[in-house]
């Protein structure tokens, strides 16, 4: 007679007490171990693997870590994905966060034993980082800083903005829907594609609460346009917010249509929002930059506490602005000739492999709501485009993602969104999913 298979099907117990699961059972926790084991041990009374590989399965179907949010290799050129988290951090930025993650001072003030003020030295290095701001202030996104400003300067009251400014910032959200939340009303002056001074003018009276300047950073309007620039607008009676949404702090060279917080500041607009997780290259949060008096009016509101950031994000802020240059600049910035030569070995090494690679100039992009319409000449191997998916999607949790873009019919790595550093893990990555 037959030996029923199901009865060499390990125990339990005994498949976590072996040693290969200790590592695991660590990182992961008994209970998230356990229900790949009872995962793996149905597999195994189905007949769909063999009993004596339960504990070769499970070790090789376990996650690396608890949490599922995996490393992905950015080469789609696009350089603040926001689909792939933005901006990467710098490492100086990643130290701060594990140093954060544990018990910090962040609102204590170790000299007298006292409570100090939130997070004071990312304050102080924002402040040093924007020298043209009387004061500054910091919540969790870019929205947010946006609904303060609103609540504070014109809950009940008016925002006049222009009409080609109402624009969508993505998911299905509208900025209109965002302001009127706050209990705000709009008015909108001008027509989709023009808008002049006196627009403004007319409609600035004793109910306005504010006058709202917004970058249209995720699309241009070409052609006959006409536009006005916020610090024209600071003489009409009403305070005026700039929000410039691309977190550039001071004008940029490659950058020269992008709005920045020095050049409104030194208009003599009083506020200016813009988000940290995009050009500035550091962690999510909406900054506030603007006089001192509109800015302590801001940072004092009710609201102020709901939208404040964690100790986590003042950690990776402040180290975003006082440490090194940021991944995201250095990718803005990178020579074109060395992407060419970066290009060139990586292709040459997929070659060797038997795989049909070949460098090629391409261009990437801003993204993220920054620089729209600018194309940055770059270089990236090409690949055929059905091995989009492979790469995207590799065989078991070990493998990392690889996520280009297919464009003319071929599946681009562009390697401006990569860090040099990066050129042998995505290598290892594309070899790994598509020579297994």
């Amino acid at each position: 007679m037959t030996e029923d298979h199901r009865r060499r099907v390990p125990r339990t117990d005994a498949v976590l007490a072996e040693p290969a699961l200790t590592t695991a059972i660590a990182t992961l926790g008994r209970a998230r171990v356990k229900e790949v084991v009872t995962a793996t041990q149905q597999r195994a009374r189905r007949g769909e693997i063999a009993p004596e590989t339960v504990v070769d399965e499970v070790v090789a179907t376990l996650p690396r870590r608890a949490a599922s949010q995996r490393p992905v290799l950015n080469a789609t050129g696009v350089l603040l994905h926001t689909n792939l988290g933005r901006a990467p951090l710098s490492g100086a930025a990643r130290d701060a966060l594990g140093v954060a993650a544990g018990t910090t001072d962040v609102e204590l003030d170790l000299a007298t034993g006292g409570r100090g003020r939130r997070g004071a030295d990312a304050m102080a290095a924002l402040a040093a980082a924007a020298p043209d701001a009387g004061g500054v202030h910091v919540v969790n996104n870019g929205a947010a800083a946006l609904v303060l400003a609103a609540t504070a300067l014109a809950a009940g009251r008016e925002i006049v903005i222009a009409r080609g400014e109402m624009v969508e910032i993505g998911d299905g959200f509208r900025l209109p829907e965002l302001l009127e939340s706050t209990g705000a009303r709009l008015r909108e002056v001008g027509t989709t594609n023009r808008v002049h001074p006196r627009d403004y003018a007319e409609a600035v009276g004793p109910d306005t609460g504010m006058i709202l300047k917004v970058h249209p950073s995720n699309f241009v309007v070409t052609g006959f346009t006409s536009s006005v620039p916020a610090g024209e607008l600071t003489g009409l009676g009403a305070p005026v917010v700039a929000d410039i949404g691309s977190g550039l702090l001071a004008p940029h060279p490659l950058l020269p249509d992008e709005p920045d917080a020095a050049t409104e500041l030194r208009a003599g607009v009083p506020l200016v929002t813009a988000s940290g997780d995009k050009l500035l290259g550091g962690p999510q949060a909406g900054l506030l930059l603007g006089d001192a008096d509109v800015v302590q009016r801001l940072r004092r509101h009710p609201l102020a506490r709901a939208l404040r950031v964690d100790k986590l994000t003042l950690a990776a802020l402040e180290a975003t602005l006082r440490g090194p240059r940021t991944p995201v600049a250095s990718m803005l910035e990178a020579d074109v000739s060395e992407l060419a030569t970066r290009a060139a070995a990586l292709a040459g090494r997929l070659v060797e492999r038997g795989l049909e690679a070949t460098a090629v100039s391409c261009e990437a992009t801003v993204g993220g709501g920054g620089a729209p319409g600018l194309g940055l000449p770059s270089a990236a191997v090409a690949l055929p485009a059905a091995a989009a998916p492979a790469l995207r999607c590799p065989a078991g949790p070990a493998g990392d993602p690889v996520v280009g873009r297919v464009e003319h019919g071929r599946c681009l790595l562009d390697l401006r969104s990569v860090p040099a550093d990066d050129d042998d893990r995505l290598a290892r990555a594309v070899l790994a999913a598509l020579c297994p």
